[in-house]
């Protein structure tokens, strides 16, 4: 069964009771066993509520990015990898509410059913607080991604280019370490990455993305090519 859905609400400033934060961690397998109503609405007008968010940071705090470049940055924000490790970091999949077979077939590992779960929690923080309560939600959730991505919108995924290095020169393929550290609220992550049995790099941010993505830029920068 699903934990107790006070510490999530507390940490969205809604009410435990909330119906509307009901629906959204409920998902579809779950409504078809019990007759009732699934978050996939609440997942649709989540993801527009994420994709302004995240393009109103681009264009208010990013002003030297232009509209191609801006693109570039909300593609590597917005999108299942990223929404399903926001939902990660908000430990949604202990909340959510799914059907047997989901259970058994371990979907709560799912990056789409994460993803779609973030989705829909921000829309209830939409619906219930309103745009401007969400967008600050996106942000403070995301908004180390966007940064990272800022940097260089138009380079490949550092944990991409180093991996396509570290393998095309015989050193196989990059491994990552994570520990973190902080409350829960305000959690920073540490990542060092080992290439071919020797840490390359390390790396800090307030996801595990952005930190391992951190870690491989520090690797590719300091990268021997001999």
């Amino acid at each position: 069964m699903p934990s107790s859905r006070d510490s999530l609400a507390q940490r969205l400033s809604l009410r435990a009771d909330s119906a509307v934060l009901l629906v959204a961690l409920t998902h579809s397998s779950y409504a078809a066993e019990h007759d009732c109503q699934s978050n996939e609405r609440l997942e649709f007008l989540g993801d527009a509520v994420v994709d302004l968010a995240i393009a109103d940071l681009i264009v208010t705090a990013y002003p030297a990015l232009d509209e191609g470049s801006g693109s570039l940055v909300r593609s590597r924000v917005v999108n299942e990898e990223a929404l399903a490790e926001a939902a990660t970091r908000l430990d949604l999949a202990r909340y959510l509410r799914v059907g047997r077979g989901e259970i058994k077939s371990r979907g709560l590992e799912r990056p789409s059913m994460l993803a779609d779960a973030f989705e829909a929690v921000v829309a209830a923080v939409y619906l219930e607080r309103g745009f401007d309560a969400a967008r600050s939600f996106v942000r403070e959730i995301l908004g180390d991604d966007v940064a990272v991505a800022a940097r260089a919108p138009d380079e490949v995924d550092p944990k991409t280019r180093l991996r396509q290095w570290a393998e095309a020169s015989g050193r196989g393929t990059p491994t990552y370490a994570l520990t973190s550290s902080g409350p829960a609220h305000s959690t920073t992550f540490e990542a060092t990455v080992t290439v071919d049995g020797v840490v390359r790099g390390v790396g800090r941010g307030r996801s595990k993305k952005g930190a391992e993505s951190e870690a491989a830029r520090a690797a590719w920068e300091g990268r021997d090519d001999a």
